[in-house]
């Protein structure tokens, strides 16, 4: 009686929709069928005006304990001074982590957002020209970042402080290969229907 049961089962045909996945979303303004292939940051360098800031401030947060040579008045001027400059570091610190650039296979999106400020720049893919980088100056050298330089029809798009730019532009130009966007064909225009 239980094989009857089986094969009974097995007959049955299932005539539910199959379930798709949903894509997760990376980020709030990207759309449903759209699948992110590269997110990238600027280098942390761009931090080091707030960290020197906040490093002056630890310093100042440690002072009264020359006048008072006392283990309590060195920690606590420590900890106010390391708090204020938490403080001090917290809006820069916003400013690098709340800025993206974000490529998906439709469209390339720099986000820079601060405290007070929202500004988003959205590229289609199809416009990107060429994608540059360079590197120059010692201190670009040594930490490892640069500038890289999106042209597009309507004008460039410079980011600058990234991280690794050789790195970041060779998987940038990747990606546009893969989605079968080469924009040195598109300047002479179409030779195919001229020969028409």
């Amino acid at each position: 009686m239980s094989k009857k049961v089986v094969e009974e089962v097995g007959e049955v045909e299932n005539t539910e929709p199959p379930v798709q996945k949903a894509r997760s979303k990376r980020f709030k303004e990207q759309f449903e069928d759209e699948e992110v292939l590269l997110v990238f940051r600027k280098h942390m360098v761009v931090m080091r005006k707030g960290l020197i800031l906040a490093s002056v401030a630890i310093m100042l947060g440690v002072i009264p304990s020359l006048k008072w040579p006392d283990y309590s008045v060195f920690f606590i001027g420590l900890l106010v001074g390391l708090g204020i400059g938490l403080i001090i570091m917290f809006p820069f610190w916003v400013r690098w982590h709340f800025s993206v650039y974000i490529m998906t296979d439709k469209r390339f999106i720099q986000q820079t957002r601060s405290l007070l400020n929202v500004n988003v720049v959205d590229i289609s893919l199809d416009q990107i020209q060429m994608i540059n980088y360079q590197i120059n100056g010692l201190q670009e050298t040594l930490l490892g970042f640069g500038t890289i330089v999106v042209q597009t029809y309507v004008g460039d798009l410079v980011i600058r402080e990234v991280p690794k730019p050789a790195k970041i532009q060779k998987k940038m130009i990747q990606i546009l290969r893969e989605m079968g966007i080469h924009p040195t064909s598109k300047i002479g225009g179409d030779d195919d229907s001229q020969e028409a």
